[in-house]
């Protein structure tokens, strides 16, 4: 058995394709590489560099009956490496240019990230390792 593989993509259930997409396409500077309608749901897909795909689900009969909390079981959160601090703080300008809402840079001893959440609410995060 190799290594423990890499992922390859992550996908989100967003409310609304029609607010969800042109936000992540002004976060990921680009255009989906895929949108189409599978008949139980609708996906948009975006390549982001280094290969990782990362989806947006929609679900024509999706229940919505609360906000996205990261403390209810299933995903607490979505994380983009940065290579270092100073990466961080580049996209820290980029949100604040975008007009993305944002917590402030937290350091901890295993690294550092910056928090902001999608129009659903799903938080997601920029993260650099330590320097070292």
């Amino acid at each position: 058995m190799r290594t423990f593989p890499g992922i390859t993509h992550v996908a989100v259930t967003v409310a609304d394709l029609k607010l969800s997409v042109p936000w992540y396409s002004q976060l990921f500077a680009a255009d989906p590489v895929l949108d189409e309608d599978t008949g139980p749901f609708r996906h948009v897909v975006y390549a982001i560099d280094g290969g990782q795909l990362f989806g947006l689900h929609t679900f024509p009969d999706g229940e919505w009956s609360s906000e996205f909390s990261p403390r209810r079981p299933g995903l607490d959160h979505v994380s983009f490496t940065c290579a270092d601090r100073a990466e961080l703080v580049g996209w820290q300008q980029r949100l604040d240019e975008l007009g993305i809402k944002h917590g402030d840079i937290v350091d901890a001893h295993y690294g550092s990230g910056l928090s902001f959440k999608d129009p659903d609410g799903i938080a997601l995060e920029f993260f650099a390792p330590p320097a070292t």
